[in-house]
């Protein structure tokens, strides 16, 4: 694939070295003592999906905490990939980059075998960047489970996606702010999330949320309205039928607030939830039910989400 300036970009954003080239973070708070380790973790992953001898190989890079396991095949042919990161979770400082490209013929889909957890900061940022790109001819689709903001948090995520004509894609992110079982209200946080997408080099969506604890935008009705869980799902190429299926699915869940729209290909769902699971439930009911006319492929949940 055609090199890309946000790689660059990405990567200096992150202060990572290429893969193969940086010590790993343990390595760098052993020799570099308190104040290394006050810089946080500073981890990369590189995934790149091709196809051999009739299904979709990956090949991996990494440095730092940031790792897959061996990939998976179920009925449906696409290659499960599940992206670990065993600290559990980001604390301040803390630098992940992931990068996935998904070359010609390929068909892929990565999720998270747990949520993604920005911890309490004193502090430094938390810094979460995504880069996906999808060749002509590639199915990709990119499923994580929730993000959980802890009270007290700094986070910044970035998700940059890039089909090429001709891709298919489908995705979506989900956030929760604070845990009240927990007695966590996110008193104290600051979220800045951005989300990109671009079709051959034109922009079909440039999205940014962004908040700290106390703002209106989290209680009034013309942001959150109180809710504290939030997120979008988006699917390449769509229509009006895709459209009309994603409606009828979100109008099946009880006390979600949702609403969707089909511009220039691109399908963007926007929900509003009084819980993780309503949320969870909501998008993946759509993407089962939208799955064959985007992706080609009929529903085939990964098995990391039922254990």
């Amino acid at each position: 694939m055609a090199a890309d300036p946000l790689d660059a970009a990405a990567a200096a954003d992150t202060r990572l070295a290429a893969p193969g080239t940086m010590r790993d973070a343990s390595d760098a708070v052993r020799r570099g003592g308190a104040g290394a380790a006050a810089r946080g973790w500073r981890a990369r992953l590189a995934l790149e999906f091709r196809a051999a001898r009739g299904r979709t190989v990956v090949a991996r890079r990494h440095s730092g905490p940031l790792c897959i396991q061996r990939p998976f095949y179920p009925h449906d042919g696409v290659c499960h990939v599940y992206v670990l990161h065993p600290p559990g979770g980001l604390a301040g400082g803390d630098r992940l980059l992931l990068t996935c490209a998904a070359g010609p013929g390929t068909a892929s889909l990565v999720t998270t075998p747990a949520a993604t957890k920005f911890y309490r900061s004193l502090g430094p940022s938390s810094r979460q960047v995504q880069l996906i790109r999808v060749a002509r001819g590639a199915t990709f689709e990119w499923l994580p489970l929730d993000t959980i903001l802890f009270g007290g948090s700094r986070a910044m995520i970035s998700t940059r996606i890039r089909p090429a004509s001709g891709a298919r894609f489908a995705g979506w992110e989900m956030t929760s702010i604070g845990r009240r079982l927990s007695g966590d209200d996110y008193r104290s946080g600051e979220l800045d999330q951005r989300t990109e997408i671009f079709v051959d080099g034109e922009p079909l969506l440039l999205d940014r949320m962004a908040f700290g604890a106390g703002d209106p935008i989290l209680a009034r009705s013309w942001g959150l309205a109180g809710h504290e869980v939030f997120g979008a799902l988006y699917a390449y190429p769509a229509d009006g039928g895709v459209l009309a299926i994603a409606r009828e699915r979100l109008g099946a869940f009880a006390g979600l607030r949702a609403g969707a729209t089909c511009v220039e290909g691109l399908l963007v769902a926007r929900a509003l939830a009084p819980a993780a699971e309503t949320l969870r439930d909501a998008f993946e009911s759509v993407w089962a039910a939208i799955r064959a006319p985007v992706i080609g492929r009929e529903p085939c949940a990964p098995r990391i989400w039922r254990t």
